[in-house]
């Protein structure tokens, strides 16, 4: 592997209402090993939703995770999060140090798989 050409493994960002809602939801993909890391921190989201402006504040994960299982993320993260339509986007991480890219790996080993649907 790589460490300057990898993009086997990613961040996805979740945006969530709350922080205990922010925190269930981390816990939920730490406890599944769908995630080896997610960070949490205080934003203000600015949006549009079904016609009108919102101003929120809000709580933002960078999940750090293997995106191979990006679906078993996401239906993880839909099981938990309480918006019609919550955000759910991946980035690749393109360059890493391999000693952490190496845990990172190590954390999110034998994650289950999810079926579809």
């Amino acid at each position: 592997m790589d460490s300057l050409t990898d993009s086997r493994y990613g961040v996805v960002l979740v945006t969530a209402p709350s922080k205990d809602e922010a925190g269930a939801i981390a816990q939920t993909l730490i406890q599944a090993r769908l995630a080896a890391c997610v960070s949490l921190f205080p934003i203000h989201s600015l949006y549009t939703w079904q016609g009108k402006l919102h101003q929120e504040d809000e709580w933002q994960l960078l999940i750090k995770c293997d995106l191979a299982k990006f679906q078993a993320l996401e239906t993880k993260v839909r099981q938990v999060h309480s918006y019609e339509v919550p955000e759910i986007i991946a980035l690749p991480v393109i360059a890493g140090s391999q000693p952490y890219l190496n845990w990172l790996a190590a954390q999110v080993e034998n994650a289950p798989e999810v079926e579809p649907g």
